[in-house]
């Protein structure tokens, strides 16, 4: 079993139902953990509504790319649609991290490519696992700082 870190975000067709909905779809999976669910303003386009974004942590025995197959299921049944880059959407599953793996292929980049300058993912891994090492041995609580002032609603 393998432990994995994934960013939840939506920002369109009730967000937090929306969020709630995939957590109905992840909390099956071993040691199943979700951080508060926290508003941010939008990362790409800012005419657009705001975000609620969330992490999740569990246990997996499957490989990477069934996960990303399975959490692209869960987008598809929930509607998701890509219209633009960094755009509106009813949900957005990343993998942050794969256990200790450090993956790159022409489907996958884990650790997620810019997760240490986005705030609404760093607070809710802080939230769930504050001593975190990443695959390149920065620790968590160092990227945290950076971030510990925030300004993001907690819902």
């Amino acid at each position: 079993m393998t432990k994995v870190y994934i960013a939840l975000g939506s920002n369109l067709n009730n967000p937090l139902d929306q969020l709630h909905q995939a957590v109905k779809f992840l909390q099956h999976f071993a040691n199943f953990q979700i951080s508060s669910f926290y508003g941010s303003k939008p990362l790409g386009p800012q005419d657009q509504p705001d975000y609620v974004n969330a992490v999740a942590s569990f246990d997996t025995d499957l490989s990477p790319l069934e996960l990303l197959d399975y959490l692209q299921d869960i987008e598809n049944q929930q509607g998701r649609v890509r219209l633009r880059r960094w755009g509106e959407r009813t949900l957005d599953l990343d993998i942050l991290l794969f256990g200790k793996n450090i993956i790159k292929n022409d489907r996958l980049i884990v650790p997620h490519y810019d997760m240490h300058n986005r705030e609404f993912v760093i607070v809710p891994l802080y939230e769930l696992n504050p001593d975190l090492i990443l695959p390149n041995g920065e620790s968590l609580k160092a990227l945290y700082q950076q971030f510990e002032n925030h300004q993001m609603v907690t819902f």
